[in-house]
């Protein structure tokens, strides 16, 4: 909605979130006018009400686990990753089992409780070499495996000719446990086919988390923005999740974060504290079935992460013994178990550690809440 006389039809934002609070479910035209709406205080307002009535205890929640990338070898050539290298170059590499042991081993020495396991989309690796890497991780580590995205699974499938219910069967079976939700990016033809056309398609993406859940298996759903996208092609991305979650109930979580520019061909400058606040409120009071908005500290740092809880959020996600796709980017933001704690208490809440099915779970180290 680009003119004067679009704006002009757009209802109030008042009227928008008068509705949203008696229980209507917030539509793409209103989503629209808050977007647009300067009055982000007022959206974010809303939002931590409608983030009560989901977790009325108080709790914000955390998981201490580690971004393990198997490998960063990828032909998918998205331009707005700096972590990727192509196959041959001198720093591409793929994890011996030694080297995933000795991460997983201090993930757990930490209190770790599982692993976030993802790489690139490799040209030669087969489905058998990802079955034999989590059957290796089962048998050595009690640990919870969330792992591979959607377009790894999708180019498992082309890769080994099968399809993608088979792909996941045979994961399942080899000790996959959770599925995140990365490489959404934004949930649109149109801006996938400009920032990652090699990558599976928006339906494709969805295809494999509504085969996931049909499985049994639960996922996250994640959100990309402030890149190539408008605000219609967000509101797209929020509408079909929504729209998945209504039929299969099987995403624990949203996580919107802002896209991260540096050593990237797409460039530019960083989202700011409002567009990265106003859009997880949003997110919050569009996705009215799903019961978790993680907030992005990796991203915005903690300050913004602590100010995102009134804004909609409820989880601090990961402690994140390690992240390296978007450090790659730019993002230097760090945080320590008892800082993450700090700023959950400072802001109002209970710190609380969970499991990746938004259970609350007792430190094994420390044997507190």
């Amino acid at each position: 909605m680009d003119s004067a006389r679009e704006m002009r039809h757009l209802p109030s934002i008042t009227d928008i979130l008068r509705s949203v609070l008696e229980g209507q479910r917030l539509g793409e035209n209103a989503a629209a006018a808050l977007f647009h709406s300067s009055d982000f205080l007022t959206i974010g307002a809303a939002a931590a009400e409608i983030r009560k009535r989901f977790h009325p205890a108080g709790h914000v929640t955390y998981v201490i686990d580690r971004n393990i990338n198997y490998t960063n070898i990828c032909v998918s050539g998205c331009t707005f990753c700096a972590f990727y290298r192509s196959p041959g170059m001198s720093d591409a590499y793929v994890l011996s089992r030694r080297e995933l042991a000795q991460k997983i081993k201090e993930t757990v020495e930490l209190g770790g409780t599982q692993i976030l396991l993802q790489g690139g989309l490799h040209p030669d690796l087969r489905l058998q070499f990802y079955c034999d890497m989590l059957r290796f991780i089962k048998r050595e580590f009690k640990i919870h495996i969330h792992g591979f995205s959607p377009p790894e699974i999708v180019h498992f499938a082309r890769l080994n000719a099968m399809p993608v219910s088979d792909v996941i069967s045979r994961l399942h079976r080899a000790g996959l446990d959770t599925i995140p939700g990365g490489g959404a990016e934004i949930l649109t033809e149109r801006v996938r086919c400009e920032i990652s056309p090699n990558k599976c398609s928006a339906r494709e993406w969805l295809d494999v988390m509504r085969v996931a859940h049909d499985a049994g298996m639960r996922t996250t759903a994640t959100m990309m923005f402030a890149h190539k996208e408008a605000y219609e092609d967000r509101i797209e991305h929020l509408a079909r999740v929504r729209e998945l979650q209504d039929s299969t109930h099987g995403f624990t979580a949203f996580i919107p974060w802002t896209f991260q520019p540096l050593n990237t061909q797409i460039g530019g400058m960083p989202a700011g504290g409002v567009e990265y606040l106003k859009t997880l409120a949003i997110s919050r009071l569009f996705l009215d079935n799903v019961p978790n908005i993680q907030a992005s500290w990796v991203t915005q740092g903690s300050k913004i992460a602590q100010l995102a809880l009134r804004f909609g959020a409820n989880d601090l996600g990961s402690t994140m013994i390690e992240e390296n796709v978007v450090r790659a980017a730019g993002a230097r933001f760090r945080m320590s178990l008892s800082e993450m704690r700090d700023i959950i208490e400072d802001a109002g809440f209970v710190p609380r550690q969970r499991d990746c099915y938004y259970n609350l779970i007792e430190n094994p180290r420390t044997g507190r809440p």
